[in-house]
């Protein structure tokens, strides 16, 4: 299945202004690609625009005669938004997590595989943890619990707990604090950083049940 953006003209007249943030999310993309050995589908670049004022990340996706219709609608990005160290992280897990479900929707479509939005939201958790991790001047168990707090503990949901996007993204929030968690445990305390790939890239290629039970 192929993958073709949905409203090129949507990017038409958007210019420098989305330059940063196109820029990042390319290497996201690589980034993800390099991790877990995938073929490329598409260049998410191609893809991305700026969400409205007061909108959170989306990707938008639709099904049609050529193949899947994307579009990836970003926050735009403050002068400290890239700093993981920074006060303001959450413009960058947005965009951590838009292309985060791009990789995978893409890499499904080209697969001719399914993909729940609980599945969606799960690995995204777990790219937010994998993409600042990288990002860090070093990583050990220390830095990565500090991590783990900051990404799946100390958060405010934006949906109600009852509501149904509510409660996905709580069990995708806990999913990936309990993964994380066993990941440290495992292999970067003992700095077995081979066999922690080895463990993310398993679980990238699951389906939703098996992520549910690996975490």
């Amino acid at each position: 299945m192929t993958v073709t953006n949905r409203d090129t003209a949507a990017l038409e007249g958007n210019g420098a202004g989305l330059v940063r943030e196109i820029a990042l999310a390319a290497r996201i993309q690589r980034g993800l690609e390099t991790l877990y050995r995938l073929d490329r589908a598409a260049d998410v670049d191609a893809f991305v625009t700026h969400a409205g004022e007061g909108e959170r990340e989306a990707l938008l996706v639709r099904e049609s005669e050529e193949g899947l219709e994307l579009q990836l609608r970003v926050p735009r990005l403050g002068a400290r938004d890239v700093d993981v160290d920074g006060p303001a992280l959450d413009p960058l897990c947005q965009i951590i997590e838009g292309v985060s479900h791009f990789v995978y929707i893409a890499d499904r479509a080209s697969q001719n595989r399914e993909a729940t939005q609980l599945e969606l939201e799960m690995q995204a958790e777990i790219d937010k943890y994998v993409i600042l991790a990288a990002s860090l001047q070093s990583f050990d168990e220390n830095t990565s619990r500090r991590l783990r707090e900051r990404l799946y503990e100390n958060v405010t949901f934006v949906h109600d707990e009852d509501s149904v996007e509510g409660e996905r993204y709580r069990v995708a929030n806990g999913c990936a604090r309990r993964f994380t968690a066993r990941l440290e445990r495992e292999y970067v305390a003992r700095a077995r950083f081979g066999e922690l790939q080895g463990a993310l890239r398993r679980f990238f290629h699951m389906g939703q049940g098996e992520k549910l039970r690996a975490a």
